[in-house]
């Protein structure tokens, strides 16, 4: 990674993997001794055999990393700094940083996601706590969208975090780093950056960090939040009464059963790597540090399982895969949040943020709940719907995703002006 002094205390990033470092992935790849397969297996024991062959082998002989990294440098802007968090010490962290033309464009902090766990309060099972194939990539097709000016729509500047431990940012080097620390970091970048009142925007862990940062530092410095992974727990009669007697009932639409079926699914066949990332992470590090295609169909697996459809390219995957590959500290770095979260248990009490909340909904989320739980999340001003899409949703459906931000944030909508009066239009 090369990197150059720039203005305010910013330092420009550019992505440069060392030439050794290709060189080793293609001696690992060269060497790869695949598992054996049972007939007609399909997706039911994980990752198909064909399908993580061929990734190896064109990630091996044909996929061009200097092209893709190419790209990301000329379409991405990024840096890296230095920020203190408490108790843990200074960390260099990586970000995307991109101001709208529109000066006074609303300031909006994106945090990327990764991959989720679940527990089961009522015999229904919710996901509290993300890790695995997010990164700074999430931000890439949302960015000039969200940055576009436009008189018939809010314009921002984006600032998109990449979490300690992910891609380019640096790892924590201490236990116990938590839910707060991640929160304190958020915020101290975009005080760093200039940006003293700002929105939020995350799904999965970017859905935690977001709504924790929310609660913590709003609404003196976060004038509004928005989640495309609603974090709602199920009614009781104390708390909900009408919603309560639906639930138990069942007196909920077919998609609303839809999704809850699909919930349990998940929690029942889709949440093992939670329990091995939440409890024992170094010892799953070792796999994932050293066997390119163990982290291949790691990753893979979430990609095609947890989208709706998504027609994933070979070197659009590859690239993903690569950013983990190639990061900073090395892809069992980013496991540990999950081991950090458990221990911690904040997450089962995560503060309910007292600014406006938007909610984004997408049918093949991981966790797809009815809509009105969302009483227990906070002052929601905001809930769409969406009839496709899943987890990824910045990457499978972008121009969604900043449709219902710019209806929360645009004019007649009910997060209008709320940062310094600014409404992000182009002057008539």
């Amino acid at each position: 990674m090369s990197e150059s002094t720039a203005p305010a205390n910013e330092v420009h990033f550019k992505i440069a993997i060392p030439d050794d470092a290709l060189t080793l992935l293609h001696q690992k790849l060269a060497i790869t001794r695949f598992p054996d397969e049972l007939d007609d297996a399909g997706w039911e024991y994980g990752a198909p055999l064909d399908d993580v062959r061929r990734l190896g082998v064109r990630w091996k002989n044909g996929f061009d990393w200097r092209a893709q990294e190419a790209k990301l440098n000329a379409e991405l802007p990024m840096f890296t700094r230095d920020l203190d968090v408490e108790g843990h010490g200074t960390l260099n962290v990586h970000y995307v940083h991109k101001r709208s033309e529109v000066e006074a464009a609303i300031p909006l902090l994106f945090v990327h996601g990764c991959e989720v766990a679940t527990f089961v309060l009522r015999g229904v099972p919710l996901t509290k706590a993300p890790a695995g194939p997010g990164s700074f990539l999430e931000v890439r097709k949302i960015l000039p969208l969200l940055t576009a000016s436009s008189p018939d729509h809010p314009s921002f500047h984006v600032v998109a975090l990449t979490l300690p431990g992910y891609a380019f940012s640096e790892a924590p080097r201490k236990k116990g780093f938590k839910l707060a620390h991640y929160g304190e970091l958020a915020n101290k970048l975009m005080l760093s950056l200039g940006y003293k009142e700002y929105v939020t925007q995350g799904g999965d862990w970017g859905s935690l960090i977001t709504t924790y940062t929310a609660s913590k530092y709003g609404p003196d410095h976060v004038k509004a939040s928005h989640i495309n992974f609603p974090l709602s727990v199920p009614p009781t009669p104390t708390t909900a009464p009408l919603q309560s007697l639906k639930y138990l009932l069942s007196w909920y639409t077919p998609a609303e059963k839809a999704g809850l079926q699909r919930t349990q699914e998940f929690a029942a066949t889709g949440r093992g790597y939670w329990m091995e990332q939440s409890t024992q992470p170094q010892t799953l590090g070792y796999s994932l540090a050293d066997s390119p295609i163990g982290l291949l169909a790691w990753v893979y697996e979430k990609l095609v399982n947890w989208t709706d459809a998504y027609p994933w390219d070979d070197d659009e995957v590859l690239t993903w895969v690569s950013v983990y590959w190639f990061s900073r500290s090395g892809p069992a770095a980013s496991i540990r949040i999950y081991y950090e979260l458990r221990k911690s248990g904040e997450a089962a009490k995560m503060p309910r943020p007292t600014v406006p909340l938007g909610l984004s909904r997408f049918p093949r989320e991981i966790r797809v709940l009815p809509k009105d739980w969302s009483w227990s999340m906070g002052n929601v001003v905001f809930d769409a719907e969406h009839e496709s899409g899943g987890h990824f949703a910045a990457h499978e459906k972008p121009e969604e995703l900043v449709g219902d931000l710019r209806k929360m944030f645009g004019k007649g909508g009910p997060a209008f002006g709320v940062v310094l009066g600014k409404n992000g239009y182009v002057p008539a």
